[in-house]
């Protein structure tokens, strides 16, 4: 698509899917990205104990995710340099797409008995490879993604990337106790090396009018050229609060079902794990299909009421006891509400790129969002254990509602994004 045919909006999300097939190749190359995140994670930690690794071992190799949280730090190198002569973006998905099958084919030969700390290596390599690949693929995505897919892509990505980690987590534990954890991961290996295969398949994004020359431009004018944006500072604060009051409420959730209302582990289990997945996957494509139709501006406030009205539905669920419907109601809320949220988030974040230093911006966006969930949880007990459930609920409700005061200030600017393809701005 060219930049010029923004205008040219789809009248349905099945008229964009049969317009633009890019939106079908993020969708993969999303599944590609969600890969080996339980690999190195969750699915590690299950095979660790299941070969009755010691558990103090076994916490130590949490710190394999480290690298998830600091990839903004490297990311301007895949701004500033073209891997393996093949484009900036396709370069770099190969490059960390053959390291992670690499990898995962050598742990699959290890015996974390007696090469314990190899497998902590490999591990920390997958780890650092899948978020250097998150790094390349948010990139392309934002590159390829022009307004009239940005909405729908957001949200098949976001499907594309779940239903990798379902794969990675849930059918790579099952398919262990079948063949083995060698079998499991030389699987996950091959479905790895299709994702080289669609990059190998996918055309490079078109380039922008000026790329950084020297690694010190690609780490120093990212933010200078975002700075130069009007209300950049408010587009800023607006990263950090959109999902504020909806990761409040996240953070305590499990913990509130369990200890706050009663539920046993295994019916939270149920209802968070299946049908949330399925509420948040269904959020994320509803989303995403709704943005053809009503773009960005209205999407962020529509879903930013959405989401912070299902906080209600935690207080309400608090007040009522323990009841299974109302269970349902709120996780099924959550999730799809959540979801659409989501959608129109990752697409703000696109929208707001430039294409000369897409892959350090988004990632520094995306790291300003992470903020509220790691520094929300500490004072959210304290909340709880003075205030109580249902307050602390209501509080997170009223959290939420600064973001959508700002979208509303911000309205002018967030329709011009909505009407331009992904910009380069200021002096290079």
């Amino acid at each position: 698509m060219k930049p010029g045919d923004a205008d040219s909006m789809p009248q349905s999300a099945w008229q964009a899917l049969g317009r633009y097939p890019e939106l079908w190749r993020v969708t993969l190359l999303a599944f590609a990205s969600g890969l080996p995140l339980a690999l190195s994670g969750g699915t590690l930690q299950a095979w660790l104990a299941d070969v009755r690794i010691d558990i103090r071992t076994i916490g130590i190799f949490s710190l394999v995710g480290l690298p998830y949280t600091l990839k903004f730090l490297w990311a301007p190198l895949f701004d500033r340099y073209t891997p393996l002569g093949m484009g900036r973006r396709r370069g770099g998905l190969v490059l960390t797409q053959v390291s992670l099958v690499t990898a995962l084919l050598a742990m699959s030969s290890i015996d974390p008995h007696s090469d314990i700390a190899l497998l902590g290596l490999l591990a920390l390599g997958i780890a650092f490879a899948s978020a250097s690949q998150d790094i390349v693929f948010d990139a392309y995505r934002t590159e390829v993604l022009h307004p009239p897919m940005r909405g729908l892509g957001a949200g098949l990505t976001n499907t594309g990337y779940r239903l990798a980690m379902l794969t990675s987590g849930a059918l790579a534990l099952v398919l262990a106790g079948s063949v083995g954890w060698v079998a499991t991961y030389r699987v996950m290996a091959v479905l790895m090396a299709l994702g080289i295969l669609v990059t190998l398949l996918s055309p490079e994004p078109e380039a922008p009018a000026a790329t950084p020359h020297r690694l010190v431009e690609a780490l120093r004018e990212p933010m200078r050229a975002f700075l130069q944006r009007p209300a950049a500072l408010v587009f800023l604060l607006l990263i950090v609060l959109y999902k504020f009051g909806d990761a409040f409420a996240a953070t305590l959730s499990t913990a509130f079902l369990v200890q706050g209302v009663g539920f046993s582990v295994a019916e939270v289990g149920v209802v968070n794990k299946g049908v949330g997945i399925a509420a948040a996957l269904a959020g994320a494509l509803a989303g995403g299909a709704l943005m053809v139709r009503w773009g960005l501006l209205r999407a962020l406030l529509v879903f930013g009421v959405l989401q912070a009205v299902t906080n209600l539905l935690f207080a309400a669920l608090a007040v009522v006891g323990k009841s299974h419907g109302m269970l349902v109601v709120a996780v099924v809320g959550e999730q799809l509400f959540g979801g659409m949220g989501s959608a129109a988030f990752v697409a703000l974040l696109m929208a707001l790129c430039d294409t000369r230093y897409t892959a350090t911006q988004y990632a520094l966006f995306s790291a300003l969002a992470a903020l509220a969930r790691v520094f929300i949880g500490p004072p959210a007990g304290y909340l709880v254990a003075d205030l109580g459930w249902p307050v602390f609920f209501v509080l997170t409700f009223l959290a939420s509602l600064p973001a959508l005061a700002l979208v509303l200030w911000l309205g002018e600017p967030i329709r011009r994004l909505d009407q331009s393809p992904v910009v380069s701005t200021g002096a290079g």
